[in-house]
């Protein structure tokens, strides 16, 4: 197994209607902070390799990069960390901040894909406060998934958080659905996070395993 490359990935995600946030990809730091000034700061700057699965474990994810300076250090340790490393190259990435979600897929030898929801962080990786669903899903059984994790009273405005639209959500997982489908040779997919806010929902982070 390995992942799939960046421009395949950016491929499939608007062939789908996947919302991502500006990402680009570079192995040149002067090009790199081109695009940087060009979306804005702060940015982010993470690896993406085929067979670098964790890439803040090997030192390949720095955000909050607020300046040209900050950016061209950041740059330089990435370059550091990986030396020697198969990487396809440096994404640079706006910064966006919401709620965060996770979304997923993997695909079961007797169910077939099988699609994830729940909150982003601890949420899923300790809690593990998730919800299931045999693709394929339409837009009101999304809602349900949606509705079934205890994470749901968050975004529904428990404890001062404000309430956000569900449906752009819900509209994302039934999209993830028709892509897993149509395209049989990906194996899983883990869009985590992705940051919910008052008018659009974008994927920050994601991996597609072929």
């Amino acid at each position: 197994m390995e992942i799939l490359s960046f421009e395949e990935t950016k491929k499939i995600l608007l062939k789908y209607k996947l919302p991502f946030c500006k990402t680009e990809i570079f192995n040149s730091k002067e090009k790199a902070l081109l695009f940087a000034k060009q979306i804005g700061f702060p940015v982010v700057l993470k690896i993406h390799a085929q067979k670098i699965f964790h890439k803040s474990e090997v030192g390949g994810v720095k955000i909050n990069i607020k300046n040209e300076e900050e950016f061209s250090v950041a740059w330089d340790e990435i370059e550091k960390n990986i030396k020697g490393k198969n990487v396809e190259g440096i994404l640079v990435q706006e910064m966006v901040s919401g709620n965060e979600i996770a979304i997923g897929m993997k695909r079961d030898s007797q169910f077939g894909p099988v699609l994830m929801f729940g909150l982003g962080g601890i949420f899923i990786e300790i809690i593990k406060d998730v919800a299931f669903r045999v693709a394929p899903t339409d837009k009101e059984e999304a809602i349900k998934m949606i509705k079934e994790t205890k994470g749901f009273e968050l975004l529904n405005g428990a404890r001062g958080k404000k309430k956000v639209d569900i449906t752009n959500i819900a509209e994302m997982i039934v999209n993830l659905s028709n892509l897993s489908t149509k395209e049989e040779k990906i194996q899983s997919i883990d869009f985590n996070p992705v940051m919910v806010m008052d008018k659009q929902t974008l994927i920050t982070d994601f991996r597609i395993i072929i």
